[in-house]
């Protein structure tokens, strides 16, 4: 695991980054384009354990030629990680073990309230927003790092 900094220095120019927001139920991913300037949802996938979500990140990856892994960090609202940030954590470390790619945490907090916001802004029906939550999260907090290495 890098921070963000280190990142910037790892990845080419014409790079893409996957973006994950990780639930206990339901994991959010998303995609960046190669030039890394917008984040868009990619799919939600089912959590039933580490290992199907490996193959899942792994077939991404050889898919879309990703450079790099941004995860969201379920940090408190007063910015101390909590129960579900060290949760978090524990499935990269796992994930890090089989898929040897530059990753990063990067803050979530407020990012599916964000996410569900945005697309009520949108004028998209609730069954849809709740639908697709996970994935709209998960460009949500792709987004928020993109914003911070472009600039």
């Amino acid at each position: 695991m890098m921070d963000i900094n280190e990142l910037k220095q790892h990845i080419n120019k014409k790079s893409r980054l996957i973006g994950v927001d990780m639930g206990s139920k339901r994991v959010g991913l998303s995609i960046s384009d190669e030039n890394r300037k917008i984040a868009t949802p990619l799919k939600t996938v089912d959590y039933e354990n580490i290992q199907l979500l490996i193959v899942e990140i792994e077939k991404i990856i050889n898919e879309n030629n990703i450079d790099g892994i941004v995860y969201g960090n379920p940090k408190n609202m007063d910015g101390t990680e909590g129960s579900s940030s060290q949760s978090v954590k524990d499935k990269i470390k796992l994930i890090s073990e089989k898929i040897d790619i530059p990753s990063v945490l990067w803050d979530e907090r407020l990012s599916t309230m964000g996410a569900f916001n945005l697309s009520s802004q949108l004028d998209v029906n609730v069954t849809k927003r709740v639908k697709n939550i996970d994935k709209n999260a998960a460009a949500f907090i792709l987004q928020g790092a993109l914003d911070f290495l472009n600039n």
